[in-house]
């Protein structure tokens, strides 16, 4: 018989899990990561008026720039992948960065999905489902580690180095700023290691005492603060 069984941390431990997997996969497409300063402004050689390129911005694969056409106030942004194929990213660290931030959303959208089901399915082979998704937590919050830990060390290569000037170089933005979506994925893989501790107290409260006494009565659907 199934039981379903909620519980305040178990919905808690549910709704973070989900949080966190689509706040890094949002960090991850996000083309916020390195913000440069404003360019001079420059003709347009199709209009004869005049734009100026605002902060344009640079992700792991992705790339925005703003423009603004001065003689007419109109503003447009351009996005897009800079990188059409996987060998087409700005340097190797990037690359690495790609793969291991890759690897650690995959786990966590795959908890993320597992998470849901933990109101009917609290156990796998005589395993807790959430011992398990709170230890796979805990793998992906380190293959994200080693992500961001590489990623600043490809700030050195030519494509940043257009962005940011030639005085960046590894671990050293130059003229850029770091953008919401570098923080963005600091924030969420702090937040994965805290799912992964908090899986613990999901674990507890769905086999407390008071949840046992609710299944011996009978009852299918349990129901604690």
């Amino acid at each position: 018989m199934c039981h379903v069984i909620v519980t305040c941390r178990s919905m808690l431990w549910t709704i973070l899990s989900i949080v966190v997997a689509f706040g890094e996969l949002i960090a991850f497409m996000s083309a916020d990561w390195l913000i440069g300063k404003s360019k001079n402004t420059e003709v347009d050689n199709r209009t004869g008026g005049q734009q100026e390129f605002n902060g344009p911005s640079l992700g792991i694969y992705g790339r925005c720039i703003k423009l603004s056409h001065v003689q007419d106030s109109r503003r447009a942004t351009l996005c897009g992948p800079y990188a059409e194929h996987f060998n087409e990213i700005a340097s190797g660290f990037w690359q690495a960065t790609a793969i291991f931030l890759a690897v650690g959303i995959s786990i966590l959208c795959i908890v993320a999905f597992v998470s849901v089901f933990t109101m009917c399915i609290q156990s796998v082979m005589k395993k807790s489902i959430f011992n398990v998704c709170g230890l796979l937590q805990g793998i992906a919050g380190l293959f994200l580690i080693l992500g961001l830990i590489l990623y600043p060390a490809g700030w050195g290569s030519q494509k940043v180095v257009a962005y940011c000037g030639h005085y960046a170089s590894a671990y050293k933005p130059g003229e850029c700023s770091l953008g919401w979506g570098f923080y963005t994925a600091i924030g969420g893989t702090v937040m994965t290691f805290i799912c992964a501790v908090f899986s613990a107290q999901a674990e507890i409260a769905t086999s407390s005492d008071k949840v046992q006494e609710e299944i011996e009565e009978g009852k299918s659907l349990i129901c604690l603060l």
